[in-house]
């Protein structure tokens, strides 16, 4: 690929930081590639820097993961604990946007104090929020122009081929045909973010890479196998990666700083955990419908329910409606037995334990918001992928399409120009680390440290 250099016009004495996100790319899987003599573009950033595996959110979805990046907090303080949450006082359920991100994002710290930011399709961004400099949705956007924040962004994405996101159906459908998708999603996103390198005047810019999620959650399995079309193709898949990496060091600076991150990792899946199901099955959940679609199906004897992804709630007086137990003595007692059975939860087939451990709500989270997040969440055992549809017959399930889930404690982050990164990171940490390395003050309402700090 060719290199373009002379891209940028720089304002003389200003540092800069570059964010690439890369959704769902394991570091052990890196570290394996690099073992086998591969991404020799990304080896030669890393030999530049400083790697190192990281914590993420819990649960580990990406919602909330890119939502703690942003705002360098827990889901207690930014409001966002999964791809799908209750509204409050009703049944009714909704796909979190970033209106009900309740923090400042990065972006947004960084434009008060006169930083010009540049950000494109980081995951909770949709419907785009004003900034000092432009902001393109995320996957969560009904359409091109809906992602961008005026007519201008929409007639440049709309020219360029942009596209929102691969459309994971197609996986479903036909798997050869969707990793020439997936290839021209990537391809015209890449082309994307050049244009606007060259366009837009920043001293912030993250781009966000989509792909490598969808990937993983059809082909891992496969390439974990060595399936003979599909483990090549996927290694293929971050070749081109890599090239992209490569593309984009050469056109930095001595003053910009390269941060590459991605939010969780990823594993093979043995079983899909239908929570629900397994909740109707222990007598915990009751439904008024003999096929219920929803929430809102819940019968009011019901004591608990689950929602995406082993997030547990009790039924409980005055938060739900027709809530049956009683807050305190009752509530706490239920909420431990139902921590017990659910850590007792194993695999008919195998023996083995489903669920690494139970934690209750405020073991993982503080803030004005703590009481939005779920009584207890399971945090699983590699390759146990907890569900929360309803309605499904079955507790474990196997499919052919869906072979790769998220894991928590195996995603990565790279900075450049530092010999080591100190302690344990959490994703949390990369917003206080964008602010140091520009010269704003960390707002004291982040819960996450500088990783370059002396």
């Amino acid at each position: 690929m060719k290199l373009i250099r002379g891209l940028r016009t720089k304002r003389a004495g200003k540092k800069r930081v570059v964010v690439i996100g890369i959704d769902g790319v394991p570091f052990t899987y890196v570290q394996r590639l690099f073992a086998a003599g591969e991404l020799p573009n990304l080896r030669a950033i890393v030999d530049e820097g400083a790697m190192a595996q990281m914590d993420t959110s819990v649960p580990n979805v990406s919602s909330v993961a890119w939502a703690s990046f942003m705002s360098g907090q827990n889901p207690g303080k930014h409001g966002i604990y999964g791809f799908v949450d209750r509204q409050p006082g009703s049944l009714k359920t909704f796909v979190p946007t970033s209106k009900n991100l309740r923090s400042p994002t990065l972006w947004e710290v960084l434009g008060k104090a006169d930083k010009r930011v540049f950000s494109i399709n980081v995951p909770g961004t949709y419907p785009p929020r004003p900034a000092n400099g432009t902001v393109i949705g995320c996957f969560l956007s009904p359409s091109v122009e809906k992602a961008a924040p005026n007519a201008e962004v929409a007639a440049d994405l709309k020219r360029l081929g942009y596209q929102i996101d691969a459309d994971p159906w197609r996986a479903r459908q036909d798997k050869g045909a969707f990793l020439s998708h997936l290839d021209e999603v990537f391809e015209h996103r890449m082309k994307t973010v050049r244009h606007f390198w060259n366009q837009e005047p920043w001293d912030f810019f993250m781009a966000h890479i989509m792909e490598t999620d969808r990937l993983h959650h059809f082909f891992w399995e496969e390439m974990e196998d060595g399936h003979p079309t599909y483990a090549p193709a996927f290694l293929e898949f971050y070749r081109r990666l890599d090239a992209e990496l490569g593309e984009i060091r050469g056109w930095l600076d001595e003053d910009t700083t390269l941060i590459v991150l991605s939010d969780h990792g990823f594993c093979s899946i043995k079983q899909e955990v239908h929570v629900n199901t397994w909740l109707q099955e222990s007598g915990w959940l009751q439904f008024d419908s003999a096929e219920p679609k929803g929430l809102d199906a819940m019968a009011a004897s019901s004591a608990a329910y689950s929602l995406d992804p082993g997030r547990l709630f009790l039924n409980v007086k005055g938060r739900e409606p027709n809530g049956r137990i009683e807050p305190g003595a009752e509530y706490e007692k239920l909420r431990s037995e139902l921590a017990d059975a659910a850590a007792a939860l194993t695999d008919p087939a195998t023996g083995e334990a489903m669920v690494k451990r139970v934690f209750r709500r405020e073991e993982l989270y503080t803030g004005p918001f703590q009481d939005l997040g779920a009584d207890l969440v399971l945090d699983m055992h590699d390759g146990y992928d907890p569900k929360g549809a309803f309605g499904k017959p079955d507790v474990l399930f196997k499919g052919e399409s869906l072979t790769g889930m998220h894991t928590t404690p195996d995603a990565l982050v790279y900075i450049a120009g530092v010999a080591a990164i100190e302690g344990r990171p959490h994703i949390a940490d990369v917003a206080p680390t964008v602010c140091d390395l520009l010269g704003v003050p960390t707002p004291a309402e982040m819960d996450g440290r500088s990783l370059v700090s002396a």
